[in-house]
């Protein structure tokens, strides 16, 4: 198909995929505006109105192709983008035993909320998706983690939208724990990095604490964040390698590596090693970004309410029995580590 007639496919429904992606920019402000800071971000808000809108309205069979553009390429371009902000540096700044550790706590995580979630009848693809946002990085784990097992519009909806509500739940009830616990400031930050999930909620929820909570917390965070890479690489190698055991047509089978885990893990090393200038780092971090709320929008288009609210208690249940799973763990760390 000619390239000029393959874009005019696309572009209506690229047209409402970034409406609605505006529309959740500006919810977001109009929350900066009004609370003095985001409880709800873009991205989820996006997903939300996406499905107001599929919801309200049977959207038109001549969008569909602008929607799964979005959907897929789109998001594959923004988690190629998303490596080029995350460094080996931070490394640099914390004891090789609670690295480990660290690795450790997330294995241990994704492990242990894939089994709550399989107990409680999620689909396999829900939970690992659920056990990869919980156990990492929130959002941008669950957005990453998407493509590379296949998952569905819905299972991934379903997983953004309670993971989230959850992340905000931890950060108002961490600061409480720490007052009521008698636990350090050090102990303290190095349990917020490694529960909470998403970088600005790990500072949210260290603020109250002090200065060296907010150090501590930051360092923990970007390291379990690190830990994305090898994470959804394995995802990849397992998925392609099922794929292609149960799949009879030689003809079918892809690479065992998406092409856009191998631009993430090169972008990554380009930047851990200084070949990307400070000054390209924040410009690539917005456009991935807006690349992925857009995408978000698109999946909110392509979502069934029906289905996601029929999978909102079971998906509840895991999410909150995983981060409990993963506060234990933590703590165990720490008191292993003697950290003070």
């Amino acid at each position: 198909m000619p390239i000029f007639q393959r874009t005019a496919i696309i572009l209506p429904g690229l047209a409402l995929t970034s409406a609605v992606a505006l529309l959740a920019y500006a919810g977001e402000r109009v929350e900066i505006g009004i609370f003095g800071g985001r409880w709800i971000e873009s991205l989820v808000l996006a997903i939300a109105l996406g499905i107001v809108v599929c919801t309200v309205s049977p959207l038109k069979p001549s969008l569909r192709p602008g929607i799964d553009f979005s959907a897929k390429i789109l998001l594959e371009i923004a988690i190629v983008l998303l490596g080029a902000s995350i460094s080996l540096s931070a490394i640099d700044q914390a004891g090789v035993w609670l690295i480990a550790g660290i690795a450790i706590v997330v294995v241990m995580s994704i492990a242990a909320t894939y089994a709550i979630g399989r107990l409680l009848g999620l689909p396999s693809k829900l939970a690992t998706l659920i056990a990869c946002g919980n156990s990492i990085c929130g959002n941008s784990a669950i957005v990453a983690v998407a493509p590379v097992i296949e998952a569905g519009s819905e299972e991934t909806a379903a997983a953004l939208a309670f993971t989230a509500v959850l992340g905000i739940v931890a950060v108002f009830l961490l600061p409480l724990l720490y007052f009521h616990v008698g636990m350090s400031v050090g102990q303290y930050g190095v349990l917020a990095g490694l529960t909470v999930y998403a970088v600005p909620q790990v500072l949210a929820a260290t603020a109250p604490v002090g200065l060296l909570a907010v150090q501590t917390g930051t360092v923990v965070k970007l390291i379990r964040v690190l830990m994305l890479g090898p994470v959804i690489f394995l995802l990849g190698i397992i998925t392609k390698t099922e794929t292609a055991a149960t799949d009879s047509h030689p003809s079918h089978r892809r690479s065992l590596v998406p092409w856009f885990i191998c631009g993430f893990l090169g972008l990554m090393a380009l930047r851990s090693f200084g070949l990307i200038p400070d000054t390209l780092v924040a410009p690539m971090a917005l456009v991935s970004n807006i690349l992925t709320v857009i995408a978000m929008a698109a999946l909110g288009l392509s979502v069934n309410i029906r289905s996601v609210a029929h999978a909102g208690g079971r998906v509840i249940a895991a999410a909150t029995l995983s981060l409990m799973a993963l506060g234990l763990i933590s703590y165990a760390l720490i008191a292993v580590l003697q950290i003070h």
